[in-house]
């Protein structure tokens, strides 16, 4: 089993409480295996109630592993893209800091990722284990729809591909050109290093909609997720 050092990726711009209780479980339990946790905010968006809460945590809880920065291009892709270009760790985790992504599953991501080290480690919210709660019954049947559509296209198994919950080896992140800002960048995360022939393994993960904060991803803003998969799919190369 490899010794593995994690730099975990939390966007923020209106989460409080949600923030503190995800930076808590992944502490509690998976301290010696995390190298930092990199929290981007943004210098527009992001709430003056989410910089406080940021700052008890960087000040008073855990200031040897937060580190905080403003990211330079907008919307969610523009922050982890950002938090990819200064983690430093052997490995990066992807997720949310609103408990959609649950943070109890980062310790399951690492153990997989230990006897795996060079494999993309993904949640995945159909297969058995994973579940949704209080989703949109339209989205649900649409992801769906698309999963199914996916597969066909890049002829995977893989069955959640747009779950931006995921453990990556630190070189495939540094060495592919980005090109997603908003939600679509989730979906490109998986499909890039699939094309490039990444081994990805999933785990169940349970799904919960968020108790704070309202969501930065429209309802029409989904269909935008087709542009890109025939995009990477047809058109993409790494240059």
């Amino acid at each position: 089993m490899s010794k593995i050092k994690v730099s975990v990726i939390l966007p923020v711009i209106n989460e409080t409480f949600s923030l503190e209780k995800t930076v808590e479980i992944i502490i509690e339990n998976s301290l010696e295996d995390i190298y930092e946790i990199i929290i981007v905010v943004s210098k527009n968006k992001t709430t003056e109630a989410s910089l406080k809460s940021i700052n008890y945590l960087q000040t008073n809880r855990y200031p040897n592993l937060i580190k905080t920065y403003f990211q330079d291009l907008p919307f969610i892709g523009g922050a982890i893209q950002k938090g990819f270009q200064i983690s430093t760790g052997s490995h990066v985790i992807m997720m949310a800091s609103d408990l959609e992504t649950d943070p109890h599953d980062v310790k399951k991501l690492i153990d997989l990722c230990k006897c795996n080290p060079s494999s993309i480690i993904t949640a995945n919210r159909w297969i058995k284990g994973g579940s949704f709660k209080k989703y949109n019954i339209i989205k649900f049947i649409l992801n769906f729809l698309f999963q199914f559509i996916l597969r066909c296209i890049f002829i995977t198994k893989l069955s959640d591909m747009t779950y931006g919950y995921r453990i990556f080896p630190i070189e495939i992140v540094k060495v592919i050109k980005w090109q997603e800002l908003k939600h679509p960048f989730l979906l490109e995360t998986i499909l890039k290093p699939l094309l490039m022939k990444t081994n990805i393994i999933e785990i169940p993960s349970k799904w919960e909609a968020r108790l704070e904060g309202s969501s930065q991803n429209t309802f029409m803003q989904n269909f935008s997720y087709i542009k890109t998969a025939i995009f990477v799919r047809f058109f993409w190369q790494n240059k």
